[in-house]
Formats: C-alpha cells, sequence, structure tokens
C-alpha cells in the first residue's frame, strides 16, 4: 500500500510533467497539504523530491516555482514513468530508443572486452530463457529477463557511466510492455539477436556483440515513431 508521500507524488509529478502545472506556477506547502490532506512534513518532502528531478524549484523568499521542461533531470526514472503514461508517449518512446542506439551497441562491445566469466555465462542463460519464454508468449516474464539482460550488459562494460543508464533503459523497456506497445509474442527475430549478443560477449567478440545489438536497437527505433 504507498504511503501518503507515494501518492502525492504519483500525483504531483504527472500534473507537472503533463503541464496541468504550467512553468512559473507557484506552489505553496500549506496548499499541498490542504488539497491532499497530508502533514506538513509530507507535503515538504514531496517538494524535496520534485526539486531533486528539476520538476519545481524552491526558493526561501519565492517559495516553490515550477520549473519548464529544459529544467528537468531527464533521465530521473519517475519523470520517464510519469512521461510515458501521458499525451506526449510515441514521442518520448522514440526519443528514448535513440538514445538506446546511440548507447547499447557500446556497451555490448565494451562487455565483450570486459565482462566477467560469470556475466558472460548469466547472458547465455538468460538469452537461453528469453527464447523460451518469448516463443510461449509470456510477455511478463520476458520483460523481467529482458531488463536483466539489459542491465547486465550495461553492467558488463565495467563502466560505472553506463551502468547508471541501466534506470533509464528499464523505463524504456517497461514502458512499452504497460502501454501495450509489444507485440503478443515476442518477435523471433529480435529474440534470435539476443542470442547473438550473448553468444558473442561470452566469445569475447567485440564487433558481434556491437553488430547485434545495433540491430536490436534499430529494429525497436523502427516500430517506435513519435506522435
Amino acid at each position: 500500500m504507498p504511503t501518503a508521500h507515494e501518492e502525492v507524488l504519483a500525483d504531483l509529478g504527472p500534473r507537472i510533467v503533463d503541464g496541468l502545472l504550467a512553468p512559473g506556477e507557484a506552489l505553496t506547502l500549506e496548499a499541498i497539504r490542504a488539497d491532499y490532506e497530508v502533514s506538513r512534513t509530507v507535503a515538504r518532502e514531496v517538494v524535496q523530491v520534485l526539486a531533486s528531478m528539476g520538476l519545481v524549484e524552491s526558493r526561501r523568499r519565492t517559495g516553490v516555482t515550477v520549473l519548464p521542461e529544459e529544467r528537468w533531470d531527464h533521465y530521473a526514472p519517475s519523470v520517464i514513468r510519469w512521461r510515458l503514461a501521458g499525451p506526449g508517449r510515441g514521442r518520448l518512446l522514440h526519443q528514448l530508443a535513440q538514445l538506446r542506439a546511440a548507447v547499447e551497441p557500446t556497451s555490448a562491445a565494451l562487455s565483450a572486452a570486459h565482462a566477467t566469466p560469470e556475466t558472460r555465462r548469466r547472458l547465455l542463460r538468460l538469452a537461453d530463457d528469453l527464447e523460451r519464454t518469448g516463443a510461449g508468449g509470456d510477455l511478463q516474464a520476458f520483460l523481467e529477463l529482458d531488463v536483466t539482460f539489459h542491465r547486465l550488459l550495461l553492467d558488463g562494460t565495467g563502466n560505472p557511466m553506463f551502468r547508471a543508464l541501466g534506470d533509464v533503459v528499464e523505463e524504456v523497456l517497461r514502458g512499452r510492455t504497460d502501454h501495450d506497445l509489444m507485440p503478443s509474442e515476442p518477435a523471433p527475430e529480435a529474440r534470435r539477436l539476443h542470442a547473438e549478443v550473448a553468444r558473442a560477449v561470452a566469445a569475447g567478440e567485440a564487433e558481434a556483440a556491437r553488430a547485434a545489438m545495433h540491430a536490436i536497437c534499430v529494429e525497436v527505433v523502427g516500430q517506435l515513431r513519435p506522435d
């Protein structure tokens, strides 16, 4: 059961990213407290979280002000999730797919060069599991495995900057499934390419891993059209 803090954040955050609360609009702790029937402490905590995402700015003299989109932390998982639930979903998913296409082929190549033996073995097992669950049409199980697969590739680079993008990639993968943008059965070609990535990483073949992941990302970008 969500806490009062989570409930307020889950309502106020989307109102900002959807434009229902316009940039420059003023908020007050007292108004938040009264509107949501929460304590001043909860209202303050919510504002602090929103400020950490760049959605609002809190100053002693001017109070709490809604910030424009260019100030948002576009990599914050909550911001991505709220935007995916809103009217600009198609455009955002296309942008995120482009980001993946720029990052994930390189992460696959780096994992082929730097991943630990255990990571290589796990990727091979995950590829087998993705094939099994995908062919069986179990989308939820496929999603969980796919999230783990892509996170593991980012981890396998040994580069903390790549690893930090794990939450972004996860939100993209979950967003496609949660908003019914995945086929009823993951495409056989996509499953085959995941297996190619895993085998290339396991064999230490960086360019083969890069090429297979590039093909996955190109397919995703092609499926997602901006609104």
